[in-house]
């Protein structure tokens, strides 16, 4: 039967692919469901083999509209025949082999389905990019099924035509009588007859023109259920599991299954002190457990769901009030005035809306939405709705609308784009409930390891049965003994043995104040070595404050002022207190931080008009604003043209602030002038260029440079006066029209102070070479003086800003870098210039990337093959979004590293789940999403959680190669006697298992971390050439001690040997020896692999360890010198008379304890580990990627070209001209922001004269550059249109 293979596109467009021969599947891991998958993703690996290729070619891949993922499915249907016959074997291996099908249900869907095409697939089978399997049930769905209490709500009868309605392109619905589909990860796959495929139920933001929104009249609720039963329930549900199941699938797991055969196998036999302590201490640590993992549900839950009331509109007048959870796409809604908390995605359609999008993007900045423009052309021939490019037209769920505004009685409303786990917050929850899987090496290491005492395990079994046989002993308890070897030689206890450290390390971390959900992820923060920062809110304290202003009279520079509001009410403190977007919300002003904290500083009130404020909506009357406390003393700058200041100024238009712009401006007038002002603030260097060059300092560019480079934010301000408008032209007036030939007036100064500890901590990490990044959604001006100040990037290293567009990536000197900090900012030498500081990087090669999420989102789409490069030595991303951050964890745990994550914003979630180790500063979503939370509010618990991670591990080393030389110590006594018939007697089981090891192995990990971190990381492999020399040459001294104690034992003239018998008598002299010399082993191995520093304290500060080797040293003594009767009759020893004898006992331990201090301290950790391979490069482990780019970036002294701000611009406008558009003028005039090089270029080009023309009128998009090929910062200012029509017109 021929395969094949289908490729299904967004468009649904499928071509097959035949294929010779049957593939099958073979998958390697499986979860059926992700929270699972989520629980021990730490303990899986994964990887491809023959069969999975196999897989790969006969599978369809399914492209999510969106998620955005790929993954690989096949269909398969039921084989009655293949079903019996596998469970007549489930049956036969006494339901063995269904636990086997448990853990790996891929296999039971193989043995018990045929594989078939999918369009008669009852079940289909994924694997995602991440080798995870899923098996989902293909259901279909009916008109005619009832859906009356599907998901506990009602719903209404659809009538005697029943059809359901799947989208189609347009934003239109098809009507069929069925549909079949499968859910996976929160997410419902319909079938598509048409292309024959799965593909992700589309909603309205795919393929639907803009105008299609407006032609619609709202949904009947008729036609709403019918789309109900397509889309389900508007709500995003996390499931909580019950008591019974979260307890059942924990003790179904390999670890429980074979602690449950263990105890068994020892209560047959009677050893049931032991057995019952190993009960008691897993259904503790099952209990406790069930109670974390139920808890962090509840808690997920809690903070997730919503419930609410909300209107939809039904066509004319009618709108009907409807629980949340009934909205489909298509409904239209009515955001009600006062606010609500969107409970879908919507678009708006009508009025305004401020909303406070803080959940997704982590800035509390109030947005304001507008309606999505109303294209005048036909449905299908109008642009297509895209969520992304039209976000400020759209509502998110999860987002909250403080306000909305509109005219008179019209109501605001939106239609229902997406909902349910399609919407923005059900992407961000899927992000929680389904992270990209975190395998740890340590964690798979334990398996292999496993693996290797098994084989010994193995070995000894056939052993056993070799040695049982000889001796005639019955098959019962050959049996019995061969499993209970399998027991010594695999300790059930090892699960909870690895988790002492990581219980210990919580405690601690709760202690101060950081709470840990994911105990999993304690030991993975040892072996951190980058850590990702956003910057708002974790390095900065919130918003910015003022810290003074920089007047400017007759172009010349005055003091700075830092008190404010004793300043002169002239010009620069009307701009303040007027160029701003405030308002008025429930009698509390609003707006962005930085325009309050301005306006603050004023010390002035703002009045709206007294109208309500849901209809503040381009109202007529003004915002007017005053000084609390009036003062008409005159000033050096009057404000009225030559009048007198006046006490109150109205706002009379506001031009808003523009990212592409860089700034914002209003028209105001003030009580009784006769003439209306223009005040315009933004980046200085914009503010320059438009400003009248006799009006500007000619030292500008150096003053300017002075406070950025302190990190501080700087604003320039100006002014213009307007004498000959009215107010109906000011009315219409463009921006472009008014905002030229300003007077320049100085400079506002404001600081995002770092917090305290940020510096501090930043430095600890650099000098521990833990790699530090800042991911923000803030501005790159204001996270490269943040990285500077906080010594993220150090004094002397150069930023080079990346500029990717889908065409190329271009490498610019960031302006102001390589330059010390300016504390004498006149003195000659301070300041480099551009190409100078090229130099600089090609000698010693410190310096850093620094982009946006627009420029990283190309790396990712169009140049990926320089995302490693870039990603290798970036330190600061800004303005990127949520899933942008996430992703950038992901490409830098490509490289190698592992990450931890510290933010405290929702928007941080995706990365914090991300991420190996996320830290949140909040307890609001955040804190569900990462496995830690610090209820200090600062980065101080970076470090802390690091080094606690540190100690943690080290624990897990130690506590597992302790486990393993005593499981290896007990088996080699047990093999010795096995030989002569013999055996440890039950109570010295329990001496050695319960007395010795549970309370050594309880007080080993109480050691607690050392206080200083260390540039060297602990080891992750338990496979290690390391780890593994030292377990081997313990085990090579234990054996060969007990070894020698049982041969020598018998040397002496008073040694009877042992006599076999059936009655489980084995005192005698060699069960003495071994069980004495093995007692004081255990001891000595874990005081040898009880390390202390670098990573914990000295063994000496754990009392009770220290007190517990003590005591058990001192009985192990007495039992071995001159023990009571009784415990000679309770352990069934046969000590010998001589204490002379007894004493050798004693030295050998002592020879055997410095035997192994000096196989660990010289051998291992001196000789092998510090001399050996640091020699022999094939001792040294594997490099990882990142190194190997490292190495590759310091050795290329060609790479990256870095250009000057100036060649930058220049070969941007080369690049417009070459494919010139009608939007050339708009490029070149706000992206290159042309100089007298680019005029030069222009006057040469023919394409350039119809932007040359546009120049004229629109020279306020012009930046001013340095004639020099200095770095791009603001100099003296000229008309450079006039110059290059003046270049033009003389080429003519």
């Amino acid at each position: 039967m021929k395969k094949h293979n289908y490729k299904v596109s967004r468009a649904g467009a499928m071509q097959p692919r035949d294929y010779s021969a049957e593939a099958d599947a073979a998958p390697h891991h499986y979860s059926e469901n992700m929270a699972a998958v989520q629980r021990h993703a730490d303990d899986k690996s994964h990887g491809g083999n023959v069969e999975d290729e196999k897989f790969a070619s006969a599978t369809v891949t399914l492209n999510c509209d969106v998620i955005s993922e790929d993954m690989e499915i096949a269909g398969f249907e039921r084989a009655t025949l293949k079903t019996a016959l596998t469970w007549v074997a489930i049956v036969c291996t006494a339901g063995l082999l269904r636990l086997v099908f448990h853990w790996l249900p891929q296999y039971y869907l193989k043995c018990t389905h045929r594989r078939c095409s999918l369009a008669a697939a009852d079940t289909v089978l994924l694997r995602d990019q991440y080798f995870q399997w899923f098996v989902h049930l293909v259901k279909t769905l009916r008109a005619t099924d009832d859906q009356s209490n599907k998901d506990g709500l009602s719903m209404s009868p659809i009538g005697a035509s029943p059809y359901l309605l799947i989208p189609d392109s347009g934003g239109r619905f098809r009507e069929v009588t069925h549909i079949r589909y499968f859910v996976s990860k929160k997410l419902k796959y319909i079938w598509d007859e048409d292309t024959k495929s799965f593909n992700c139920l589309r909603s309205l933001d795919t393929d639907t023109p803009c105008s299609y929104f407006y032609g619609c009249q709202g949904l009947q609720e008729e036609e709403q259920t019918i789309r109900r039963q397509v889309y389900g329930v508007n709500a995003i549900r996390v499931r909580v599991w019950p008591i019974l199941e979260i307890l059942f699938r924990e003790v179904l797991t390999p670890f429980y299954i074979f602690q449950v055969f263990s105890c068994t196998l020892w209560f047959i036999d009677e050893y049931v002190y032991y057995a019952a302590a190993i009960v008691i201490m897993s259904v503790a640590s099952l209990s406790f457990y069930c109670y974390s993992f139920r808890t962090m549900q509840m808690e997920l839950r809690n903070k997730i769901v919503t419930h609410d009331i909300v209107s939809v509109w039904r066509g004319g007048e009618l709108v009907e009030t409807i629980e949340a959870e009934l909205l489909v796409p298509g409904d239209i809604v009515i955001v009600p005035h006062h606010g609500c908390l969107m409970q879908c995605d919507a678009v708006l359609l009508s009025g305004n809306c401020i909303v406070d999008e803080s959940m997704l993007t982590g800035e509390s900045v109030p947005v304001t939405k507008t309606p999505l423009p109303n294209p005048k052309v036909d449905k299908k021939q109008g642009p297509l709705y895209c969520i992304k490019e039209h976000a400020r037209h759209t509502l998110f769920c999860g987002t909250k609308v403080i306000q909305t505004r509109y005219y008179g009685n019209e109501k605001v409303k939106a239609m229902v784009v997406r909902t349910g786990f399609s919407t923005s917050k059900g992407e961000l929850v899927r992000s929680i409930l389904f992270p990209k899987p975190m395998s740890f090496k340590f964690n798979r290491h334990t398996y292999y390891f496993i693996l290797c005492l098994s084989g010994c395990a193995f070995i000894g079994l056939i052993y056993t049965f070799i040695v049982m046989s000889r001796d005639n002993t019955p098959v019962g308890d050959m049996v019995v003994r061969a499993l209970d070897l399998i027991t010594i030689a695999v300790p059930p206890a090892l699960p909870m043995a690895l988790t002492i450290g990581i219980v210990y390390a919580r405690q601690r971390l709760k202690e101060k104040d950081i709470y840990c959900l994911n105990q999993n992820s304690v030991n993975i923060c040892g072996v951190i070595n980058a850590v990702c920062f956003d910057k708002t809110g974790t390095l900065t304290e919130d918003g910015l404050d003022m810290w003074g202003v920089v007047p400017v009279i007759d172009s010349r520079w005055k003091p700075i002022i830092h008190n404010t509001t004793e300043m002169d009410q002239g010009h620069i403190q009307v701009c303040m207190a007027t160029c701003h977007s405030l308002t008025i919300i429930d009698e509390e002003l609003c707006g962005d931080p930085l325009d309050l904290k301005m306006f603050q500083s004023t010390g002035w009130d703002l009045e709206e008009p007294a109208i309500a404020d849901s209809v503040k909506f381009d109202q007529m009357m003004p915002t007017v604003v005053r000084p609390k406390k009036p003062r008409f003393g005159t000033s050096t700058e009057d404000v009225g043209q030559g009048e007198s200041m006046q006490p109150e100024i109205g706002i009379v238009r506001q031009f808003t602030f523009s990212s592409s712009l860089q700034r914002m401006s209003v028209i105001t007038r003030a009580l009784g002038a006769s003439n209306f002002d223009l005040y315009v603030k933004g980046s200085p260097e914009m503010i320059v260029s438009l400003s009248k060059p006799e009006t500007v300092p000619a030292n500008f560019a150096e003053v300017l440079q002075t406070y950025t480079m302190q990190g501080y934010r700087v604003i320039a301000i100006a002014h213009k006066p307007l004498p000959d408008l009215k107010w109906v032209k000011a009315m219409r007036i463009t921006r472009e029209q008014v905002e030229q030939d300003l007077d320049f007036f100085g400079l506002l100064v404001m600081e995002n102070r770092l917090k305290p500890e940020t510096t501090p901590v930043i430095k600890i990490l650099n000098d521990v070479n833990i790699r530090t990044i800042m991911v923000t959604g803030d501005n790159m001006l204001t996270a490269l003086s943040v990285a500077r100040e906080c010594q993220m990037v150090g004094m002397y290293d150069q930023v080079i800003l990346i500029n990717a567009t889908p065409t190329g990536v271009a490498y610019v000197n960031s302006e102001h870098v390589d330059v010390e900090p300016a504390a004498h900012p006149k003195e000659e030498g301070n300041f480099l210039a551009a190409g100078d500081s090229s130099d600089v990087r090609r000698k010693d090669k410190r310096y850093h990337f620094a982009m946006t999420g627009s420029s990283f989102a190309n790396l990712r789409n169009c140049h990926r093959h320089l995302l490693p490069k870039i990603v290798q030595r970036g330190t600061i991303f800004a303005r990127m979004n949520p899933e942008q951050k996430a992703f950038l964890v992901e490409h830098i745990q490509e490289l190698g590293y592992n990450v931890a994550m510290c933010g405290d914003g929702a928007n941080d979630c995706g990365a914090l789940k991300t991420a190996h180790a996320g830290i949140s500063l909040s307890e609001a979503e955040a804190s569900v999403a990462s496995p830690f939370t610090s209820l200090q509010q600062n980065i101080k618990c970076v470090p802390t959680v690091i080094r606690e991670g540190r100690a943690a591990l080290v624990t897990s080393f130690g506590m597992f190669k302790y486990m393993a030389c005593y499981s290896l110590c007990q088996f080699t006594s047990v093999m010795i006697l096995y030989n002569i018939g013999c055996n440890l007697t039950d109570f010295e089981f329990l001496w050695i298992d319960l007395c010795l090891l549970t309370v050594l192995g309880i007080f080993f990990g109480r050691t607690a971390a050392h206080s200083v971190l260390v540039k060297a990381t602990p080891p992750d492999s338990l496979l290690g050439a390391t780890p593994l020399l030292s377990v081997l040459g313990q085990m090579v001294i234990m054996v060969l001690v007990q070894i020698v104690v049982y041969f020598y034992i018998q040397t002496k003239s008073w040694f009877t040997p042992f006599v076999r018998n059936h009655e489980k008598e084995y005192a005698s002299y060699e069960n003495h020896a071994v069980f004495i010399i093995s007692q004081f082993q255990y001891i000595i191995l874990a005081f040898v692999f009880s390390k202390g520093a670098p990573y914990r304290k000295t063994i000496l500060s754990n009392y009770y360890f220290v007190a517990a080797m003590g005591i058990l040293t001192a009985a192990c003594i007495y039992i071995t010198l001159y023990p009571m009767q009784w415990i000679i009759n309770l352990l069934e020893l046969h000590p010998p008379d001589s204490l002379t004898f007894n004493l050798q006992f004693i030295a050998i331990a002592l020879v055997n304890l410095a035997a192994c201090l000096i196989c660990e301290m010289f051998l291992v950790e001196f000789l092998f580990f510090r001399i050996l391979k640091n020699k022999y490069k094939v001792l040294r482990r594997t490099k990882h990627v990142y190194e190997t780019i490292e190495k590759e970036l310091r050795n290329d002294r060609s790479w990256p070209p870095v250009e000057t701000s100036h060649e930058h611009k220049r070969k941007a406008t080369e690049e417009a001209l070459r494919s010139p558009s009608s939007d050339t003028a708009v490029i070149l005039g706000e992206a290159t922001k042309p100089t007298h090089a680019t005029a030069d270029l222009l006057h040469r080009n023919d394409n350039a004269k119809p932007f040359l023309r546009n120049l004229s009128t629109n020279s306020q998009s012009l930046l001013i550059s340095p004639p020099s090929g200095g770095a791009s910062v603001g100099t003296s200012p000229v008309n450079d249109s006039a110059y290059a029509e003046t270049q033009y017109q003389s080429s003519l």
